[in-house]
């Protein structure tokens, strides 16, 4: 999966910057397109999958792997995927990123929308702009950069599909000018992470949520990121 790959096939230059907050110790910056802030790496070479979530109730069973259900409770109501009414100035099938409100939308077309909670960007690896969805992939591998294996060579070189991956279920692929943004929309191995700052830029929502966010987009849907 390009974020976490070893080089961008779009030949776009990457550079290493050096951040210690929260445990990130790397995030790689892309420049040379549209969107602000890019970042080669979604998730910290230092993070692991320590559980999939708090309950072992299981409603996916046409998963290739287990999606354990995640206990709302534990997260505020503004995180709890909810039919809201739609932010205005959108079009239909726009999904429109909150970074501050570490709030996701897919704008419907009766003056409505989802709302899901997501976690996003440490401060300094945030970014805004608008692309598309260039790509999806249902249980994605996850392939630590070549930087990330300088700082961590303990790490494989591919983490296989499943529940400890941390790209989690689903990963929408986000692209600029036909160009991809190396940034993601991904499920999480971590769903604690939600509504808080945690990633190395990209958006990550909780499986179940992203499962269901998933089946309502299509390639080519307007990404807004704010």
């Amino acid at each position: 999966m390009p974020p976490c790959r070893s080089r961008s096939s779009s030949g776009t230059r990457v550079s290493k910057r050096v951040n210690a907050r929260a445990g990130l110790a790397v995030v790689w910056w892309v420049s040379g397109i549209v969107l602000i802030g890019a970042s080669s790496g979604c998730v910290s070479p230092k993070e692991t999958a320590s559980g999939a979530a708090s309950s072992e109730r299981l409603d996916y069973p046409n998963e290739p792997f287990k999606v354990r259900i995640v206990d709302r409770a534990k997260f505020a109501r503004r995180l709890q995927p909810a039919v809201v009414t739609a932010p205005g100035g959108y079009k239909a099938g726009t999904v429109l990123v909150e970074t501050r409100a570490k709030q996701l939308y897919l704008i419907g077309s009766n003056g409505y929308a989802h709302r899901y909670g997501i976690a996003v960007g440490t401060s300094g690896h945030s970014w805004s702009g608008t692309a598309v969805v260039g790509r999806m992939e249902k249980w994605p591998s996850w392939h630590p950069t070549d930087d990330m294996h300088n700082q961590e060579p303990s790490l494989p070189r591919t983490i296989d599909p499943g529940p400890a991956n941390p790209l989690g279920a689903r990963a929408l692929y986000l692209y600029s000018n036909g160009v991809d943004t190396l940034y993601r929309i991904h499920g999480t191995s971590e769903p604690w992470t939600i509504g808080t700052e945690a990633s190395s830029g990209c958006i990550r929502m909780l499986n179940e949520d992203l499962i269901d966010l998933y089946q309502r987009v299509s390639p080519g849907t307007t990404v807004v990121v704010r």
